[in-house]
């Protein structure tokens, strides 16, 4: 990794193990400490937003250079050595608790959450890169499974040959529809490959058959890839995910440095809730549920159970 671009990463609040994986807290561990205030995740799935790692296993092995992407583009290297699965989660997690200590005395965050905070038991594999190019996914998602970690899973859909291939799948599994149909798919996700949309027509294909809960995400931009609610509804239908989130871009991170992106490119909450409606009764769905301040909403069949802990038997 370029000494340049490892230090910014590390001015950024990442903190990376080896040439390939990081740990950031996010926004909402910070408000979770702190204020009681909780990520939509929670809301929706059940999880503990202050007991979640927030990580990724390949930093910058990502196909993709999507318009509303938060991370640093741009600086693409070759990583020679991966680090084994164990080392790997260990490693991260001590970054996390350095990362948390200044929150201990802090007397907006209760001593028993700061405690609880040192020991994840969410793992979130979707911080920045396509998580599938880390060779030892399965294996890492076993070890995560083995100590109790409940693990969400972000791939952009261009790997369904690796996908398919791997022998554990995370607790919940998305995909990134960030398109409805290839023109739009161009201009906002910006493929470095050719065939980019055909490999996530085969990803949406997959789905059906994969033993996990899925869920499509579909991140809209407003001015470049809200609307076309039937093709969205089109695409859904080939995935039949157990759950689908629409959920509005935010002008943070990297984005703020692309010409194609300003403020007026975030939709309001309203705008992603009129989307979800019609998406809704074109999918045979209902909206389940809402998190008005992320701008996010979740789709599923009437009566879905959306805490992941209890449909996995989790305690």
């Amino acid at each position: 990794m370029d000494h340049n671009y490892r230090e910014l990463l590390i001015r950024q609040q990442y903190r990376l193990h080896n040439d390939h994986a990081a740990v950031k807290l996010c926004h909402w561990m910070r408000q979770s400490l702190i204020y009681g205030r909780n990520c939509y995740k929670q809301d929706f799935y059940g999880i503990e937003s202050h007991r979640c790692l927030q990580m990724t296993p390949a930093i910058n092995e990502c196909d993709h250079m999507c318009q509303f992407c938060w991370r640093v583009q741009g600086h693409d290297f070759t990583v020679t050595e991966w680090s084994e699965p164990k080392e790997m989660l260990d490693a991260l997690i001590a970054h996390q608790r350095k990362l948390l200590t200044g929150f201990n005395g802090d007397g907006r965050c209760s001593k028993e959450r700061y405690e609880e905070s040192k020991e994840p038991n969410m793992v979130a594999i979707s911080l920045a890169g396509e998580p599938i190019t880390y060779p030892y996914l399965s294996e890492f998602i076993r070890e995560c499974h083995r100590r109790k970690m409940v693990t969400f899973m972000v791939t952009n859909g261009t790997y369904p040959d690796e996908l398919e291939r791997l022998d554990v799948l995370p607790r919940q599994l998305y995909v990134t529809v960030a398109a409805p149909n290839e023109a739009v798919y161009r201009t906002t996700c910006r493929p470095k490959i050719g065939d980019g949309w055909d490999r996530l027509m085969r990803t949406l294909s997959l789905f059906p058959s994969l033993d996990t809960r899925t869920v499509v995400r579909h991140t809209l931009v407003k001015g470049l890839n809200l609307g076309w609610v039937k093709e969205y509804a089109k695409l859904d239908m080939i995935a039949e995910p157990d759950l689908i989130e629409p959920k509005g871009y935010v002008f943070v991170g990297g984005s703020r440095t692309r010409p194609a992106m300003s403020m007026a490119n975030m939709p309001s909450h309203q705008e992603i809730y009129d989307f979800s409606e019609q998406l809704a009764s074109m999918v045979n769905m209902s909206v389940l549920k809402e998190k008005p301040d992320s701008r996010v909403t979740l789709l599923g069949a009437p009566g879905t159970e959306t805490d992941v802990r209890k449909l996995y038997g989790i305690t």
